[in-house]
């Protein structure tokens, strides 16, 4: 069945983590986005408690949308993770996902929003994103092997060992 055809009575967009099943997540990115198949539960559990808003969209008791932002509430945000499930795609959900995530009071009063995209630009250009070709920075964070102890006095780092 297209989107064309489907029945959009029953699709609820709902800003409460509280209703993310992180199970159901999981399945909608294996079936909507590549880049994040391989994704653990552990590890989605821990990106979602780091983020406001967290935006799910739901056909009845069926997740077909996501959305995650993390933000300093006024200067900077960063959108994260956008996929709406690929029977659902066309009907303009995703367009609604990335509004509701910017329309949240932590989202709505922030000068600039980042968002990173590989092969969906033209959608989010169509939202009113610009390519940004000065900030292009990235570091790739490498895990440590070994635990770091601080030694922290009267709020300042004294030693940092590896």
């Amino acid at each position: 069945m297209t989107s064309t055809t489907r029945d959009s009575s029953q699709i609820q967009f709902c800003t409460s983590r509280d209703r993310v099943d992180i199970v159901q997540i999981q399945e909608l990115f294996k079936a909507a986005a590549f880049w994040a198949r391989a994704r653990k539960i552990e590890d989605w559990e821990i990106a979602i408690a780091n983020s406001e808003p967290v935006v799910t969209v739901w056909d009845g008791p069926q997740a077909i949308g996501f959305a995650r932002a993390t933000s300093d509430g006024i200067y900077r945000a960063t959108i994260w993770d956008v996929a709406i499930h690929p029977d659902y795609q066309g009907a303009g959900l995703g367009r609604k996902l990335v509004q509701t995530v910017l329309s949240h009071p932590r989202m709505c009063r922030v000068e600039r929003v980042y968002l990173m995209t590989t092969y969906k630009q033209s959608f989010y250009e169509r939202i009113g994103f610009q390519h940004n070709a000065s900030t292009t920075m990235v570091l790739e964070n490498q895990l440590l092997e070994e635990n770091i102890e601080l030694e922290i006095s009267k709020g300042e780092l004294l030693t940092a060992i590896c």
